[in-house]
């Protein structure tokens, strides 16, 4: 008799808005789509959901009542959480950057599409998912020592450096590609997967909080290449 496999779980994504009707309609829509769908209608509900059951994608608005969503997202930044897709009204370059800045992993403009906002949350769950290394479960570059399985950066003294999912890959593209300038749309392509989630723009501001977490008196270890892009100046050592 042939044994009868479990079905895989469903994945599950949190819907955090104070608007109880994009809530709910956003629901239905990834319900249908397979997922699990959770809602919160404040940060402190949705802490609450994330210590129940936890969440494969965070799908979040901005502008809420109480503590707002960047807020939240920037103490959620790191590691450990789910990846997360801010929402919000202010659709302009300057607020997609801030979100973007502070550790959203996407952003998108209400209103949406919710077939994209379903192709998008795939695809940071995707790319979430990604921990095979680039030459081995730890790489060693100028003092600081990136586990990749793990998704951890360690400092020259061995304090976790938190990363964002998008630092992470963006890191990662550049380890595996020492001593190349790297153009925007070829960081596109390695870190981002060029799936239109990311804009040139939001590459600069990656590599500038990058940047900053890997500076080191007289080390340069990512280096700009005017015109051109970006180039990973120290070697890498497994």
């Amino acid at each position: 008799m042939a044994v009868m496999s479990e079905p895989a779980p469903r994945p599950r994504v949190l819907i955090v808005d104070d608007d109880s009707d994009i809530r709910s309609g956003l629901a239905e829509v990834f319900e249908r789509a397979g997922f699990e769908a959770a809602t919160a209608g404040s940060v402190a509900a949705m802490e609450r959901a994330l210590t129940a059951k936890g969440a494969d994608v965070i799908v979040l608005d901005l502008m809420m009542p109480g503590e707002d969503g960047l807020s939240a997202c920037k103490r959620l930044s790191g590691k450990g959480r789910p990846p997360i897709i801010m929402l919000s009204a202010l659709g302009d370059d300057a607020d997609r950057i801030v979100g973007l800045e502070i550790g959203a992993d996407d952003y998108l403009a209400k209103p949406c599409n919710p077939r994209e906002l379903v192709a998008r949350a795939r695809a940071v769950m995707r790319r979430s998912r990604e921990t095979e290394a680039p030459y081995a479960e730890s790489v060693r570059f100028a003092g600081f020592s990136l586990d990749v399985a793990r998704r951890e950066l360690h400092d020259p003294d061995g304090v976790v450096i938190s990363l964002s999912s998008g630092e992470f890959r963006l890191l990662r593209a550049f380890v595996e590609r020492p001593g190349r300038v790297l153009s925007r749309e070829q960081l596109l392509d390695f870190a981002f997967d060029n799936d239109g989630n990311v804009f040139d723009r939001a590459v600069d501001v990656q590599v500038s909080r990058l940047r900053r977490k890997l500076e080191r008196p007289g080390v340069e270890v990512i280096r700009t290449v005017r015109g051109e892009g970006y180039l990973f100046a120290v070697k890498p050592r497994s």
